[in-house]
């Protein structure tokens, strides 16, 4: 047997043959090629590194460890909303990593904020993975680290607060800028507010020659000194208040490189100082910023039902105030609704053992004033069901007040 001439003949087969029709089935479409043509490839891929200063993380993997067998601490699932905390720790991948910093951040086309991180991990390497790869990888593949009890009770003090024992674990500095470049002369009030585990006068010696400082110096308006607390929380909760007023900037270094400044606002000193001092008594948290009026603003938490309904048939009316003042001082005793075509549904329905209709039957109206979010409410038990035959109406009779919900 001739194995060449039976390949030969195998390969000649026209079962195997593939027409130009078919061939054309594996082309790129122009557009695609254009397409994947001008598609930019990254400038830099994030590596792990030997971290050549990991002495200095070594004891809080250690310590954060020791807390989770403490229960001290605890592992939590991320989602896409949470935000990923600078000096906050994660796992990823079974192995337990800190976030030491957040660098320069911009805006993708999607809204969030991106930007190289410097990632420390237990075996002694560090990543300048990008923020938002990070965030996927935990949500992906591990767990957000909860605070101990001691951390989110623990506060900042000023320099002269400082007691026997306190440890001081970094400073806050709010700038002013003394550039003389009119771009940035022309905003009042605009103050950078940052954080330095070394001194202010050191952090901001060479503000000449820094983007972070607009490439000018700088004066200290003033500073306060960290103590028991883990200084990056205490920086994100300022930020997250004044998100609103970050002036997006544009400087170039003296090498001609295009930087964009974080952590400069425009809200006047004085409410800085304000914001500081309700992250120091806890309240800064039922507070927002408000730009046009330049103040904090008290945010109104929606009142919310406490009463257990479990088990309860209750139904939702929405009722004019003067009707619900009525009804909640006792003269108002019989709630009523017309029934008509585009109501049957919510106040009847029909017996399928003798197809008759027949009223619904609620233990209870739950009675919103007009249509605001943040309304009053209440929970008013039905007593009885009746119907008005001559005046098409459900009559719900009225017993006691269960609940009164105020905003």
């Amino acid at each position: 047997m001739d194995i060449d001439k039976e390949l030969e003949d195998l390969f000649d087969d026209p079962l195997l043959d593939i027409s130009e029709k078919e061939k054309s089935l594996f082309d790129i479409p122009e557009d695609m090629q254009k397409a994947q043509a001008g598609r930019t490839q990254p400038d830099h891929y994030a590596q792990r590194k030997v971290c050549e200063d990991f002495a200095a993380f070594q004891p809080g993997f250690l310590k954060v460890h020791q807390e989770l067998k403490e229960g001290k601490r605890s592992l939590v699932k991320t989602s896409k909303t949470d935000s990923m905390q600078q000096g906050a720790y994660y796992v990823v991948d079974g192995q337990l990593l800190y976030l030491a910093s957040i660098g320069e951040q911009m805006t993708a086309s999607n809204g969030t904020k991106d930007g190289r991180t410097r990632c420390i991990f237990e075996n002694g390497t560090e990543t300048d993975i990008l923020l938002q790869t990070l965030r996927r990888n935990v949500m992906e593949s591990g767990y957000a680290i909860t605070a101990t009890q001691e951390e989110e009770d623990n506060v900042f003090k000023n320099p002269d607060g400082v007691e026997d024992g306190d440890k001081v674990t970094g400073y806050i500095y709010i700038l002013s800028s003394l550039s003389n470049n009119p771009e940035i002369r022309m905003y009042d009030n605009l103050y950078k507010i940052g954080f330095t585990i070394n001194s202010v006068e050191e952090r901001v010696a060479n503000a000449a020659n820094e983007p972070t400082y607009l490439m000018a110096p700088v004066k200290v308006e003033a500073s306060y000194k960290i103590v028991n607390m883990n200084s990056h929380v205490f920086e994100t909760l300022v930020h997250q208040v004044l998100d609103a007023v970050q002036l997006q900037l544009t400087v170039t270094d003296n090498d001609g490189n295009v930087h964009h400044p974080q952590e400069w606002y425009v809200v006047p000193l004085p409410v800085v100082n304000t914001i500081i001092e309700k992250i120091v008594n806890g309240s800064i948290t039922k507070y927002t910023y408000n730009p046009a009026l330049q103040c904090l603003e008290k945010r109104i938490v929606k009142a919310e039902s406490t009463f257990n309904t479990t088990g309860m048939k209750v139904l939702s009316l929405i009722i004019k105030k003067c009707y619900f003042d009525d009804i909640m001082s006792g003269e108002k005793k019989i709630e009523y609704r017309e029934l008509k075509q585009t109501t049957l549904k919510k106040y009847t329905f029909i017996d399928e053992s003798d197809g008759k209709r027949y009223l619904k039957r609620y233990d209870a109206l739950r009675l919103f004033v007009g249509y605001n979010k943040d309304r009053e409410s209440a929970l008013v038990q039905v007593v009885d069901t009746t119907y008005d035959d001559e005046h098409s109406v459900v009559e719900y009779h009225l017993g006691s007040i269960l609940e009164h919900v105020k905003p």
